[in-house]
């Protein structure tokens, strides 16, 4: 399975913040004015032609799929899902997760739990739910 995020008009906004925030890599990117069929009549909203039709972003080994969607309605929230950013070190987590909860509302802060040395969730100002851990290490696995 492939999430696809559907970011309501901010495609572009959200992969430029998620490059930034988390070192996402855009592998591609295709506007509705690039397809080489055009749209059916009355599908997009005046001046969408120029919003994401699709595209793929990798973050770690991870590849997500988003777009701008047809409707034009700016996201009000992801919701029953969030992803899971796991992250070698507490630095690099402490980054991510700061970086990614500029602009929007941290649900349980970064903090030590019985699983890892640094969790939290926040929710970005894109609406995505976020669950940020640092990542098992192999020495902390049972044999």
């Amino acid at each position: 399975m492939q999430p696809y995020l559907f970011f309501g008009g901010r495609c572009e906004e959200a992969l430029e913040f998620y490059k930034s925030a988390i070192g996402a890599e855009v592998q591609m990117l295709m506007r509705y004015s690039d397809s080489p069929d055009p749209m059916p009549p009355d599908t997009l909203p005046a001046g969408y032609e120029s919003k994401v039709m699709h595209a793929s972003f990798k973050v770690g080994s991870s590849v997500i799929l988003a777009s701008d969607g047809c409707g034009g309605e700016e996201s009000k929230g992801f919701r029953g899902f969030s992803l899971s950013l796991a992250l070698p070190t507490e630095a690099e987590t402490e980054r991510a997760f700061n970086a990614l909860a500029e602009g929007g509302a941290v649900n349980m802060p970064l903090g030590k739990t019985f699983w890892s040395s640094r969790f939290g969730m926040l929710q970005d100002k894109f609406g995505m739910g976020w669950m940020v851990t640092v990542a098992p290490s192999a020495e902390s696995k049972p044999a």
